[in-house]
């Protein structure tokens, strides 16, 4: 069993008896287990067998659209009902929306109660449920509310992924290659050719997390440090924000974050940190796994204007993570309004 913090990390098929383990501590009052409509269905019943008895199941919608308050109001309606004191386990089974949801709710029911992150998606287990960051959107902004808490444990069963359909698995690759763009060169120059042929995901789930836990592990509370693990995440954020907002044309984070990464790589280029070789391997790379995200040329003010909203800004200046080369982010970088604009029109024109 990996260790990080006074926490547990655990990969591989041992992660399901480990979390057993942990909730038969005389220490754990109540088990309730948050799942969402497809998770409920498809995952829940491997998760089961290594539950208590009497544990509780809690299922909300599935969908980014329902990470909010209102849906929090409903969990913790529930948690109140079944009258679950501070020492009861929150258990998240699911994907980034259920991870984050969940951990926020722990955090903040009677002033915290300890949760476990059983990620069920790809995007969760390389990257939302690792590191301590909650959340729900608020007025359709990414994350808007949030606390940084770290879960009691994370339990990672790659079979999950199996329950999957192909788009979700590329979705959450996209912050694989986000993680080796900030720190690691060989894996993305060695693995890109290989793209999404992956006979078994734990080593590359195993050197993902490791990576991110490092950065956290350094910095906690994105102070510094951790920022770059945003790569990619201020012009995505805004695209999935935007087109949430357009019945019909929502997207994957992952899918978002994809096209933010181009983006901020070209921002990258014309700030003066990166070359126009990386440029065009990252952007090569990027397209022959991801579909290009459809918007029209008028959008694109409307799609930037939600990065004045992105948590790393300081007052009115937007800051950016951008690369200075493969492998080595650089963040607070400042841009404009103006250049996220351009560089979605210079992603629209690819």
């Amino acid at each position: 069993m990996l260790q990080f913090s006074d926490q547990s990390l655990v990969i591989g098929p041992e992660a399901l008896p480990a979390l057993a383990t942990l909730l038969r501590q005389p220490a754990v009052s109540r088990v309730l287990v948050l799942a969402d409509s497809n998770t409920a269905r498809v995952c829940y019943p491997r998760l089961k067998p290594h539950l208590p008895i009497d544990h509780v199941l809690i299922e909300i919608p599935a969908g980014e659209e329902y990470k909010t308050i209102q849906t929090c109001d409903t969990v913790w309606t529930t948690l109140t009902e079944e009258r679950a004191d501070r020492f009861s386990v929150l258990v998240n089974l699911g994907g980034g929306v259920v991870t984050d949801l969940g951990g926020f709710c722990a955090a903040l029911y009677k002033r915290g109660i300890r949760c476990a992150q059983v990620p069920t998606t790809l995007l969760a287990q390389v990257d939302a449920s690792v590191g301590g960051k909650t959340g729900v959107d608020f007025l359709g902004f990414k994350n808007q509310l949030g606390v940084f808490q770290e879960p009691a444990g994370v339990f990672i069963e790659p079979q999950f992924l199996a329950t999957l359909d192909p788009r979700q698995l590329k979705a959450g690759y996209a912050e694989i290659v986000k993680h080796w763009l900030i720190a690691d060169a060989e894996a993305f120059n060695t693995e890109r050719h290989n793209g999404l042929f992956v006979d078994d995901w734990t080593s590359i789930i195993r050197e993902s997390v490791t990576t991110k836990q490092r950065i956290v592990a350094a910095d906690p509370l994105e102070g510094g440090l951790r920022k770059v693990l945003n790569f990619g995440h201020t012009v995505g954020h805004a695209i999935e924000s935007y087109l949430l907002t357009q019945p019909g044309r929502e997207v994957l984070h992952g899918e978002a974050i994809a096209a933010g990464m181009v983006c901020e790589t070209w921002l990258s280029v014309k700030k003066g940190l990166l070359d126009e070789d990386a440029l065009d391997k990252i952007e090569t790379f990027l397209f022959s796994v991801f579909e290009k995200i459809q918007f029209i040329l008028l959008e694109t003010e409307a799609i930037a204007e939600y990065a004045r909203q992105d948590k790393k800004n300081a007052g009115d200046v937007i800051n950016c993570t951008l690369l200075e080369r493969i492998g080595s982010a650089v963040y607070d970088q400042p841009v404009t309004l103006a250049e996220i604009i351009d560089s979605l029109r210079y992603y629209h024109r690819l």
